[in-house]
């Protein structure tokens, strides 16, 4: 395998382990209303269990309220004990129509919980980015010995995943410092 396709792979896995870290923190509660905090329930939904999406329209009118509008009315009271049993932490209310639920504001203590939390996901996609360049180091050197290619261009491919792991830590800097700043806000 050439130099340039191993490089490449490589800064590909990386920005994928970024891109899941951005998903991962995305479902991390923030004190604020966010479709996200719905985004892994599962409604029982004429014997199935389906996406809580796929059962009603869910929006966010304000910073603090979550809104889910059945397509189907029979389904409420489904929806409501799905979010009860998802145990997510918010208690919605039915009135018949809608499903309303309050977004409680975090106290000072579990927002630190939560900053904790989104760092050691930090990490882990840190440490998943630094196996990948292990990785594609190893198939520099093994690639130089069957393919016979120069010690040169091995070192200017470590010098290139380097530096692709470098832009991936940075990256991953960037989105935690985010999340950090969003989640320490009032």
């Amino acid at each position: 395998m050439p130099v340039q396709d191993i490089t490449k792979q490589a800064d590909g896995l990386m920005q994928k382990a970024v891109e899941h870290l951005k998903q991962q923190l995305s479902k991390v509660r923030t004190g604020r209303a966010s479709a996200s905090l719905l985004e892994n329930i599962k409604v029982e939904y004429y014997g199935e269990p389906t996406p809580i999406q796929q059962v009603g329209g869910i929006s966010t009118p304000d910073a603090r309220s979550i809104v889910i509008q059945p397509w189907d009315a029979t389904t409420i009271g489904a929806i409501e004990r799905a979010i009860m049993a998802a145990n997510i932490g918010i208690t919605p209310q039915n009135d018949g129509q809608v499903i309303r639920i309050n977004v409680p504001p975090l106290t000072e203590e579990r927002r630190l919980d939560i900053v904790k939390q989104c760092k050691k996901l930090a990490e882990d996609a840190k440490v998943a980015v630094r196996n990948i360049r292990r990785d594609a180091n190893e198939e520099l050197k093994k690639a130089e010995k069957t393919e016979h290619f120069s010690e040169d261009d091995r070192k200017r491919g470590e010098d290139d995943v380097q530096k692709h792991t470098d832009r991936a830590v940075k990256d991953i800097d960037t989105v935690l410092a985010a999340k950090e700043a969003e989640v320490m806000e009032e």
